[in-house]
């Protein structure tokens, strides 16, 4: 791999112009988004036959995120996954013009279209049915075209670390202890009652062995998501596939319909959001009972409130951050609750 701009400053006009085989006269640049594990920018061209803007992705400026990005992989697994994965897929993901990842994995960039104007998904604030109905269609369009295909289950870009269940095992209680430190007073405290729960039967949770059947994005939630992109003219797009794993499709789903939109949202929705999920899957060839997806839906659940608790653990604390993972957290266990997600991992032992 050769060397490339690893920060928005170090993008060039000429450098553009390599990419885009156009001529590129000039190149500035302004921060979107809230991610707190990668930093998201907006590039502004002009030249001859070159579009207005482009988005950039690049390590985050906070250290400890970007080590614990590293640590993870996660560079890694962006960039390997619009390589290789994103062509197989029917999910809207944004057009790559160029990305490429060092050799350690804490440095990469990620150059692509910018699919404004469209309104970003804001996991505090929620959304209306119709979203999550629109994300709900997506995550059949990443786990239907992946379903049982071993040239992506087994790729070697996607495979976990050497002993990465055990790392997150140990790690979890640790998590769990800043987690509670931090948001001891402000979530309730049934719902920190979940957390410790999982925390005690960490080992389990980390290092059960079901079989994966297709990919999962890992992180399906609205922060992640673009609606009425290219102002309206496409209903959603998924972004940010730090995260991608190989798995069972329920963590997606669990993981959205909980953390994601919430239990203002899923009371009412739920059983709809399951029903559609698989009358999504049935139209491209996988045809699942409700019974068939229901233990690894409730297990799917818990899945919201490890990352939750992970990621206020070891990113960069902000007063975003943390009324997001107080969101997720809530939505949740809220729905962990209502559905036993605990017990049935008790009986996985």
């Amino acid at each position: 791999m050769g060397k490339f701009p690893a920060h928005p400053d170090e993008v060039s006009a000429a450098w553009l112009g390599a990419q885009l085989n156009a001529r590129v006269d000039t190149v500035c640049w302004e921060p979107i988004g809230t991610g707190q594990v990668g930093d998201s920018v907006r590039f502004f061209l002009t030249g001859e036959d070159v579009p207005p803007t482009l988005a950039g992705k690049f390590p985050a400026e906070d250290a400890s995120s970007r080590g614990t990005a590293a640590l993870f992989g996660l560079y890694r697994k962006e960039v390997e996954f619009y390589r290789h994965a994103a062509p197989l897929l029917d999910v809207r993901v944004p057009k790559v013009y160029f990305t490429d990842v060092d050799e350690t994995g804490s440095a990469f960039i990620l150059l692509c279209e910018d699919m404004g104007p469209a309104r970003q998904g804001d996991q505090i604030a929620g959304c209306g049915i119709e979203d999550a109905r629109a994300a709900i269609r997506q995550a059949a369009a990443i786990h239907a075209p992946s379903w049982g295909r071993r040239e992506l289950l087994d790729a070697e870009w996607i495979a976990p670390l050497a002993d990465l269940r055990q790392q997150l095992g140990v790690m979890y209680p640790q998590a769990q202890a800043v987690f509670r430190e931090r948001y001891g007073e402000m979530l309730e405290p049934e719902f920190m009652a979940i957390c410790e729960q999982l925390r005690e039967a960490s080992a389990v949770w980390f290092e059960r062995d079901d079989p994966p059947q297709c990919l999962v994005h890992g992180d399906f939630r609205l922060d992640n998501m673009l609606f009425d992109v290219r102002d309206g003219r496409e209903p959603i797009a998924v972004l940010d596939w730090q995260t991608v794993a190989v798995g069972r499709p329920m963590t997606d789903v669990g993981y959205f319909i909980g953390c994601g939109i919430g239990a203002a949202l899923w009371r009412d929705h739920e059983r709809e959001l399951l029903d559609l999920w698989r009358a999504e899957m049935r139209v491209r060839g996988i045809d699942l009972t409700h019974e068939e997806i229901e233990r690894d839906y409730r297990l799917g659940i818990l899945h919201g409130v490890s990352t939750a608790v992970f990621s206020a653990a070891f990113v960069e604390r902000t007063e975003r951050g943390d009324a997001n993972f107080l969101s997720m957290a809530r939505g949740a266990c809220s729905l962990a609750l209502e559905r036993d997600s605990i017990q049935i991992l008790k009986e996985a032992t």
